[in-house]
């Protein structure tokens, strides 16, 4: 319903119109009454909705009734009869959703500081192929704390200790203003980190003073010269901000890996320009690859200036595995320049966007426990793990999503959507119109009104602390004292009617230095790592 409403109301402002009606109803009943003496009850019916619809404009619980006063009740109604009514008419149809109902759920949950506890047993298909579990302990651990940390940067000038649950890259722009306060001010209240997206760091993020990652793309928003082009002088002046923690390099992410964007010259703001750098009112490109650099070796040393120039930040890049020896390549030219990142973020192609084709979302990049699994054994086999932190992004909703993620080789997990849901995002799929009914992902000042930041802030703070708190609950479950010691021996899935196996002996791991010594352990790298090249990214049968 909401999906169609948003449609019609890019031309016509349609979402008042069912209070309006009321108003005018009443007016039309109020008369009759007093001329005719009928239609009483009639009036006191359509008094009653226009009040509804007066209280839903000023209650700051619901988003979508203060834009779509009176009408929006019909979501809860369809919630309280049948929650598969709502998904279908309200959230679109199950193969356009791009999360389940029931992970949508859990976050709603979490944010609003309900129960997540589900009667009558699990609601997952144990004996579908698949289906994962995490195994138990008979001796459980005690943990005094669910604030999980991971330092990445050991060694450098300023390490940051980061929360294993952090707010992933969306851009100011793609989302309101008021969505990004709520997001800063839930991070700077739970001690996790925001990461600003490629949109750079606008005056909405520093309102609150939260933890911030700078994702620098290629379009260098917020450090680029008047020709697109890196510009050092203006990257120094955001990258020592305090509130700066690490310096994230964007080569693609798993929505729309290899691809670059525009966003048009209309909805280059005010103060969207002043954020990115750029002129009003003109079209902004990004494209879809850096100009400071077009070989590893440079990226490297790219790495390293950014560092240098960032008073000794944690650096690194983000990226999602597309041709293998590319990744290799990057590996190659850590050992020949001996300039390591301080983290990888392995984005999977889960990943969601509101400005990707089809094509690009369903069909490009390779999912994260593929490209999660390949970055980890890289950096084993070369002996690299140590020193490089690895994060993760791609779906990852609840706290089993973050154990798994961990046991493939993760440090640390992002989320998009499932901050989003904390929101109020209801998945409405209209992020690209404007005209989100909720107010996370527009740009229109009335929308937005709707997002009430101090309690959105509060859900997004709750999702954080209660997943958490479920991660610690099941990492006393495996017995363990922390999530870092979550293996691959630890998850199960059944991989047939009777047979069930360990990640450890399904998935393909290396040992230690393998690479280093010339060993080819898998297939991907007795193919791929011989076509590597430190000095292209092209591989060298082409050269």
């Amino acid at each position: 319903m909401f999906v169609w409403l948003n449609r019609v109301d890019q031309h016509v402002p349609v979402r008042y119109f069912a209070w309006l009606a009321c108003a005018v109803l009443l007016l039309l009943a109020t008369f009759t009454w007093v001329a005719f003496g009928v239609g009483g009850g009639w009036a006191l019916l359509f008094l009653a909705l226009t009040l509804l619809g007066v209280r839903d404009t000023q209650q700051s619980r619901h988003s979508v009734l203060r834009n779509y006063p009176v009408i929006g009740h019909l979501r809860f109604l369809l919630e309280y009869i049948r929650p598969e009514l709502r998904q279908y008419f309200i959230e679109g149809d199950n193969e356009a959703a791009p999360f389940s109902r029931q992970q949508r759920s859990l976050v709603y949950a979490r944010a609003k500081g309900e129960p997540d506890k589900r009667p009558f047993g699990t609601q997952m298909d144990v004996g579908a192929v698949g289906y994962e579990w995490i195994n138990h302990s008979l001796q459980p651990s005690t943990l005094p704390t669910h604030d999980f940390r991971v330092v990445v940067g050991d060694g450098r000038p300023k390490p940051y200790a980061a929360s294993i649950f952090n707010i992933s890259a969306m851009s100011f722009g793609a989302l309101s203003a008021h969505a990004v306060l709520a997001l800063n001010a839930g991070a700077k209240r739970g001690n996790f980190a925001h990461d600003t997206g490629e949109g750079s760091i606008s005056r909405h993020h520093r309102v609150h003073g939260g933890d911030l990652i700078w994702e620098i793309g290629s379009g260098y928003f917020g450090c680029r010269a008047g020709d697109g082009s890196f510009d050092a002088e203006r990257f120094a002046e955001n990258a020592t901000l305090e509130q700066v923690k690490m310096i994230e390099l964007k080569l693609s992410q798993g929505a729309k890996p290899g691809h670059g964007g525009v966003l048009p010259g209309a909805k280059v703001t005010p103060e969207i320009a002043e954020a990115r750098g750029i002129p009003v009112g003109v079209d902004c490109v990004s494209p879809s690859a850096h100009s400071a650099f077009s070989t590893p070796l440079e990226m490297m040393q790219f790495i390293e200036r950014l560092r240098e120039l960032s008073g000794g930040k944690p650096t690194g890049f983000k990226l999602c595995i597309g041709h293998p020896w590319e990744w290799f390549a990057l590996a190659k030219a850590m050992l020949e320049t001996g300039i390591v990142p301080d983290f990888i973020v392995v984005d999977g192609a889960e990943g969601g966007t509101g400005a990707a084709p089809l094509e690009f979302t369903n069909h490009v990049g390779a999912p994260l426990q593929e490209g999660l699994l390949l970055v980890h054994n890289t950096l084993v086999g070369l002996n690299l793990r140590e020193r490089i932190r690895i994060g993760c992004a791609g779906k990852v909703i609840s706290a089993f999503d973050i154990a798994r993620m961990t046991a493939l080789g993760a440090d640390w997990c992002n989320s998009a959507r499932g901050f989003m849901f904390a929101l109020g995002c209801i998945q409405s799929q209209s992020c690209h119109t404007d005209h989100c009914p909720t107010g996370v992902a527009t740009q229109d000042p009335l929308r937005q009104q709707a997002l009430v930041v101090p309690l959105k802030s509060e859900r997004v703070y709750n999702y954080h602390q209660q997943t958490l708190h479920a991660l610690q609950e099941l990492v006393q479950a495996a017995g363990l004292q922390h999530p870092r010691e979550i293996s691959a021996g630890h998850i199960v899935r059944r991989t047939s009617d009777h047979g069930v196996k360990l990640l450890s002996n399904l998935l393909p791991f290396v040992e230690p230095g393998s690479l280093l010594s010339g060993e080819s352990p898998h297939q991907v790298f007795r193919l791929y790592w011989p076509q590597a090249r430190a000095d292209s990214f092209a591989p060298a049968s082409s050269a």
